[in-house]
């Protein structure tokens, strides 16, 4: 004889259910935030130091790749200086880009506008840690001499030009404006990152795409900065 045994779990009316705008308590965290802060900081550092390698920009050695391969030796502090710090924005970026995408998820479930801001951060961190991957090679081969001049001004147009694509970024500013029109952000933090976003997106995909690591690096401080000290609403739970 077999016995069966039924048991009820009847559901408690007095506990709502959780909606979209219910973040875990995690989601609350702003250390993403700051990644991104100290990212941006350190991806104008990068773009700053970058500026500093002048060898291939000296009128008096135009044309003379060895004399400009010279000078690019003598410069290997400021080579060091940007490698580093392209190479902690990437890692900080790739936290932040984690941290958006859960914050506007939390908000915007049904929307594909976080993934598209995880994306646009994501890609620009690929890029920094690319154009910042010919370094140790070159950095060594100038100290001890060995480099070939002309491969060595290849190297330093290399870091004048695909460290600066940042583009993408623009694209995750475009995705915070897209989830603020549906009230999930700041109206405010959203408008930048309409403006930001959108200016640095133009600027990417135009031939003056090089100009977007000015406004990147600052479009990416602003943004975190915001979900930093202007985010209380979401974090406090209202």
């Amino acid at each position: 004889m077999t016995t069966h045994t039924v048991t009820s779990h009847p559901v408690r009316s007095d506990v709502p259910a959780p909606g979209p705008h219910d973040a875990p308590a995690g989601g609350r965290s702003t250390r993403w935030a700051l990644a991104g802060l100290a990212s941006g900081i350190a991806g104008a550092g990068a773009i700053i130091s970058s500026l500093m390698v002048s060898a291939i920009y000296d009128e008096d050695l135009k044309g003379d790749t060895a004399g400009q391969a010279e000078k690019l030796a003598d410069e290997i502090p400021q080579l060091v200086t940007f490698h580093t710090l392209a190479g902690i924005s990437a890692v900080l970026m790739v936290v932040f880009a984690a941290g958006l995408y859960r914050r506007l998820r939390s908000t915007a479930p049904e929307s594909v506008a976080p993934m598209v801001a995880f994306s646009g951060l994501f890609g620009t961190a690929i890029i920094l840690m690319l154009g910042a991957g010919l370094d140790t090679e070159f950095m060594f081969g100038l100290d001890q001499g060995v480099t070939d001049p002309a491969n060595a001004v290849f190297y330093a147009h290399w870091i004048a030009t695909i460290p600066w694509v940042w583009g993408l970024v623009g694209l995750s500013g475009l995705a915070v404006f897209a989830v603020a029109r549906a009230g999930g952000v700041p109206r405010w933090l959203g408008l930048v990152g309409l403006l930001g976003g959108g200016l640095t997106l133009l600027l990417g995909i135009s031939p003056l795409q090089y100009m977007a690591g000015f406004t990147g690096p600052i479009g990416v401080i602003v943004v975190a900065l915001g979900f930093l000290l202007g985010d209380k609403a979401f974090r406090s739970g209202s």
